[in-house]
């Protein structure tokens, strides 16, 4: 069974019953290096926008972004991504803003900019075709080349099973405090303050031990926001941030708009990746096939290069189930499920009756993420890929114990998750 933490953001199985070999990933930022396979923006010397290839260690996203802004005088949020990175990692991407590419270096720690030119257009999320990696194990419970042989067996059965499940990784529910989907579950909801609590004092079971803790308890026990923002380490700058506008008596829903659009639209974004996981597991524990469409399903075309053309779906019928199944059989589409917005389709199937009881536990419905309260944030929806078809991997024992793994996803695959099958206690470091 996967540990507690994983199945507490809907992560519930494993795909896989070889028992791969435990060891210990990210044991250093060495040890987990991502490239982005960039889509580049067309270079234009007279072009509005700047962008950045940027080496950076243990910086999260939204952080760095922040950061950068900051030493070119930017506007708050001004820097752009095409996909997030995993914070404990080396991780090479691209960014952009729009201005000049910076003529000094950018004198923040851990970060290396290796080039840096003028373009016609900026970035936005999903401007990448996917991630390279190349990660080390150490800490093994046998040796290198048995674990080798261990990891090899795991690989052959997720081949034979058209791939890994493509659940959202603990990096997207917060690796030190994986609250982002309760936070979002208020705010599709409608309860601002709730959310803005959550925020601010949420200690979920699963979570690594992190400096802010004494202050969360502290917090949620005086609630004054003007002492909150003494006793919060200067570090915690979207708290701060939050504390600052409830100090000022400023109403939670005010305090929430203060965050930027981005990490907002994170929240939002972590609740449906929340409910896409718990579907897939609910799936799976039912007995509904993952890599062979039912009626009610939706299928996503793939192209040549086996990339997925579109998010909007098939939908399968009994009319069209023969031709689906077909075109999911021979790797030209993949099932998809619901990443669950209002324009979210309602279905008739297995998969469309197991939806409909997820979200009414869940207090939600389709409607409730046009957010009202906060319509910039809104949803319409989108179909996700339930597998990822696995791709080529390198393993090799390596001197001083370790193994190594080579591998490439495409975008919106999380490496971490293709690592627990083969470590299958949870790759958490």
């Amino acid at each position: 069974m996967p540990p507690l933490a994983e199945r507490e953001i809907g992560m519930g199985f494993y795909r896989t019953s070889s028992p791969g070999v435990f060891g210990r990933l990210k044991a250093s930022s060495d040890a987990f290096r991502v490239t982005e396979i960039s889509s580049f923006p067309m270079p234009d010397p007279e072009g509005p926008y700047a962008v950045l290839r940027v080496v950076s260690r243990d910086w999260e996203q939204h952080e760095l972004g922040a950061a950068i802004a900051r030493q070119l005088g930017l506007p708050a949020n001004s820097v752009q991504w095409s996909g997030t990175k995993d914070r404990r990692a080396v991780s090479e991407r691209l960014l952009s803003y729009r201005g000049l590419p910076p003529d000094r270096d950018l004198d923040l720690p851990r970060v290396e900019v290796v080039e840096a030119y003028r373009a016609r257009d900026g970035l936005v999320l999903g401007h990448h075709y996917g991630n390279a990696f190349d990660l080390h194990l150490d800490q093994l419970a046998v040796s290198p080349t048995e674990a080798v042989g261990a990891y090899r067996e795991v690989e052959r059965e997720l081949r034979e099973l058209g791939g890994f499940p493509n659940f959202f990784g603990p990096q997207r529910f917060g690796e030190v405090r994986p609250i982002t989907h309760e936070v979002g579950r208020w705010v599709v909801r409608g309860d601002l303050a709730r959310a803005v609590d959550v925020y601010l004092t949420g200690r979920p079971a699963g979570g690594l031990e992190g400096r802010g803790d004494a202050a969360r308890a502290a917090y949620a026990d005086h609630r004054d926001a003007a002492r909150a923002l003494r006793e919060f380490p200067s570090e915690y700058r979207f708290e701060r941030t939050l504390l600052e506008h409830l100090a000022r008596g400023h109403p939670p829903s005010r305090a929430f708009r203060g965050l930027s659009r981005d990490l907002r639209l994170l929240f939002v974004h972590a609740f449906q990746s929340y409910l896409f996981n718990r579907w897939v597991t609910r799936r799976a524990a039912d007995g509904i096939p993952l890599n062979t469409p039912v009626p009610g399903d939706e299928i996503l075309r793939l192209g040549r290069d086996g990339s997925v053309r579109s998010q909007e779906g098939i939908p399968v019928g009994t009319d069209n189930l023969g031709e689906c199944t077909d075109l999911v059989a021979r790797g030209r589409a993949l099932v998809a499920g619901p990443l669950v917005g209002f324009e979210t389709p309602e279905t008739e199937g297995p998969a469309g009756v197991l939806l409909d009881e997820l979200l009414r536990a869940e207090g939600v419905d389709r409607r409730m993420f046009r957010l009202p309260s906060t319509p910039e944030i809104a949803s319409r929806g989108a179909g996700r890929a339930v597998l990822v078809p696995l791709p080529p991997i390198w393993t090799t024992a390596e001197e001083g114990e370790r193994v190594r793994f080579l591998f490439a996803l495409p975008k919106g695959a999380y490496a971490t998750v293709l690592m627990r099958e083969f470590l299958k206690a949870g790759s958490a470091a």
